[in-house]
């Protein structure tokens, strides 16, 4: 009995130690989930405001010498970038997009056609290169708090991949696989077309598609002010869909920053009510031990002082 006790004593050290390590981290998610959810939020007006703006020149300029807007047809590749964590004890956050990844991968290649990987965060970069999948371009490091240098390498990689030549390793389509946050118990998994840029008539809608911006519709007109443009509004449009795309990545890093931080919480939050759960059930069975010990000591003492007394 003495061994068990000792043994439940070992436990209890060594899960409360556990314990303090998930409280901190709990804290220090919560602490930082504010400032990354205002700033996930805070992108928002101005990804609008440059959609509106995309709206009023492409009402002015010829859309087909574009490249970010036509559809390839001389290859079959598709760029799939999926934004994962860097480090664990987040829950299902990785995962769940890793499961959205493997599911879109396999549609694409039923159609035909090659996935070409790009992840965002060490999870997804080590998960597809353990299991021999080749991965194009990874970023890692600071996942829970992106820069907007990394956006703008991001943007730009996909971009001069959309308009490079088949033998260079050219794509056809972009697909993003993100997660969302919506609340702090809330985070879904999203997938986004991001390339080419389409350009629809109002009403938009932006449930899949990433970007769609307004263009005149005869029977809902659009009154939007002149506009001057200098030099032209194809060049000023040209200017304008890059930084669409990088800001759109950004917004999309901080979005999954956001959603990594309030499930690393929530796991963490779990985790602590386990490791309690667990010291309260190793406290007892150390008491019971402990019980038991006394009580066969005492049996011990008693049956001797009987036998000497006979």
């Amino acid at each position: 009995m003495a061994g068990a006790q000792r043994v439940y004593k070992q436990k209890i050290r060594a899960t409360t130690t556990l314990e303090k390590v998930f409280r901190a981290m709990e804290l220090i998610a919560a602490s930082r989930i504010t400032k990354a959810r205002d700033a996930a939020l805070d992108a928002d007006p101005y990804t609008e405001t440059l959609i509106d703006a995309i709206g009023a020149v492409a009402a002015h300029c010829d859309l087909t010498d574009q490249p970010l807007l036509k559809k390839r047809v001389d290859t079959n590749r598709v760029a799939i970038l999926a934004v994962t964590s860097d480090r664990g004890m987040a829950g299902a956050y990785s995962t769940n997009v890793l499961r959205e990844v493997e599911k879109v991968v396999a549609g694409i290649r039923e159609d035909g056609k090659e996935p070409v990987l790009y992840m965002s965060g060490r999870r997804g970069e080590s998960y597809f290169r353990f299991r021999g999948v080749n991965v194009r371009r990874a970023w890692t490091g600071n996942s829970d708090k992106p820069s907007y240098e990394r956006a703008v390498d991001i943007a730009d990689t996909l971009m001069a991949d959309f308009m490079a030549a088949p033998e260079e390793g050219g794509v056809d389509e972009l697909i993003l696989i993100y997660t969302r946050f919506e609340s702090m118990v809330r985070q879904v998994v999203q997938t986004r077309f991001m390339l080419p840029i389409e350009i629809v008539e109002e009403p938009v809608d932006t449930s899949r598609r990433a970007f769609t911006a307004p263009i005149k519709d005869p029977e809902n007109p659009v009154i939007r002010p002149l506009y001057d443009f200098e030099p032209n509004a194809d060049e000023v449009f040209a200017h304008l869909l890059p930084l669409y795309m990088r800001q759109r990545i950004w917004a999309i890093l901080l979005m999954a920053a956001a959603s990594e931080l309030a499930s690393r919480q929530q796991a963490m939050h779990s985790a602590v009510d386990n490791a309690n759960s667990l010291i309260e059930e190793y406290t007892r069975k150390a008491n019971n031990a402990r019980q038991a010990e006394i009580t066969t000591e005492i049996t011990e003492i008693v049956s001797g002082a009987d036998a000497l007394s006979n």
